[in-house]
């Protein structure tokens, strides 16, 4: 199960960095302004907000197992189509259905995990996403390099997708197993709840806002972690671009150890340290020097400390709101998760335009507002129990 499981997030990944990888060779093929691909992305960002939130009502009506199947299914045939599409419509009329499944299966698989694994498997499922979308732009990159067809590109991920959709088909006797025999009953137990009676939880609209804060600080971070070392810094382009991909290398290495030592700490001492590293990173690369390899390290750094703060607020939820709340809560946290990924990034392009050296403090007013909300949450659960 922890296999399939883990594999299923390797795919989600696959996909995620595709659409910027190929889009240089996109745009001029089918006639479109370069500004174009962020239509594109706010497609996919949307759709997958709605389908994070209507997460709790498809697992309680089929289960995680053909949620997570369909959710596959559906990424594989809107990857086909981007492989196919001759005009730009199609990239958006295509980017509806890879929203929903994204969104789905993210909601649906970190519910389950949260509910019957420990966290350290919470931790490595999340090192496993940063693995697919690592290996994406590579897969892109080689059929552009000896294909010369971004169109292959996707396809080859569409081809990865289906194959991972007919193994989990092939798998659903083992989920329902599992679901009558291996736990407890937690999944049946799930409640339905619409998100206005979830923000009526305690706690709720402290951990939404933990979600949307840290998701700001992780997106915009990477994003513009190049332009900052380049306009700000002085660095040359091609080494800023080799530093800031270090930051994502700093949350996936940083997962895989979170897991060796995450059961031991638990989760909210190991939020905690995250956000103190993120902190030590951030001062690091706020401090007034050109080209300093202190202000380079904190980067990784603050990647690092990014690590364990997403998957333990996850691995968290049943144990702040109840098992029967976590499916609910969990998609709703996706769905404040994708806000703040989706708008906080342009949002400080706007400020970039004023001054770029606004970047670590922009991510510093993010990462105060996460340990505001998770430290009111810890204050609320705790008195509730």
């Amino acid at each position: 199960m922890l296999a399939l499981i883990y594999l299923a997030f390797i795919s989600l990944g696959l996909p995620d960095a595709l659409l910027g990888a190929a889009w240089p060779s996109i745009y001029p093929v089918l006639n479109t302004p370069v500004s174009y691909a962020g239509i594109v992305s706010m497609i996919i960002a949307g759709c997958t907000i709605i389908s994070s939130l209507n997460a709790n009502r498809a697992v309680n009506r089929f289960g995680t197992g053909p949620v997570t199947a369909a959710s596959v299914l559906m990424t594989a045939v809107a990857l086909f189509g981007f492989s196919v599409a001759g005009r730009f419509w199609m990239l958006c009329l295509w980017a509806v259905p890879y929203g929903l499944g994204a969104g789905a299966v993210d909601a649906a698989l970190n519910n389950y995990v949260a509910l019957h694994y420990s966290s350290r498997h919470m931790s490595w499922l999340h090192c496993c996403w940063g693995i697919g979308a690592s290996v994406g732009p590579y897969i892109m990159s080689y059929c552009l390099t000896v294909k010369d067809s971004w169109r292959s590109g996707y396809g080859t991920v569409g081809v990865f997708q289906m194959a991972l959709t007919a193994v989990l088909v092939i798998s659903l006797p083992v989920w329902e197993k599992q679901k009558s025999h291996g736990n407890d009953g937690k999944e049946a137990t799930s409640k339905y709840l619409k998100v206005h009676e979830a923000l009526k939880i305690r706690g709720v609209k402290q951990a939404l806002l933990a979600f949307f804060a840290y998701c700001g600080l992780e997106t915009t971070g990477g994003l513009w972690a190049s332009s900052y070392l380049v306009l700000h810094k002085g660095i040359e382009a091609q080494d800023a671009a080799g530093w800031a991909s270090l930051f994502y290398l700093g949350i996936t290495a940083g997962r895989f150890l979170n897991g060796i030592v995450s059961d031991r700490l638990n989760n909210r001492n190991m939020i905690r340290i995250g956000l103190c590293i993120i902190a030590v990173g951030l001062l690091a690369v706020i401090l007034p020097l050109k080209y300093d390899r202190i202000g380079l390290a904190g980067l990784i750094i603050t990647g690092l400390g990014c690590a364990p703060v997403y998957p333990c607020i996850i691995h968290q939820t049943p144990r702040n709101f109840g098992a029967e709340n976590s499916q609910a809560i969990i998609g709703i946290q996706m769905a404040s998760a994708y806000t703040g990924s989706t708008f906080m990034p342009p949002l400080f392009g706007l400020l970039a335009g004023v001054s770029i050296a606004l970047y670590p403090v922009y991510l510093s007013l993010f990462l105060i507002l996460t340990i505001a909300m998770t430290e009111w949450l810890n204050r609320l659960v705790a008195a509730r129990s």
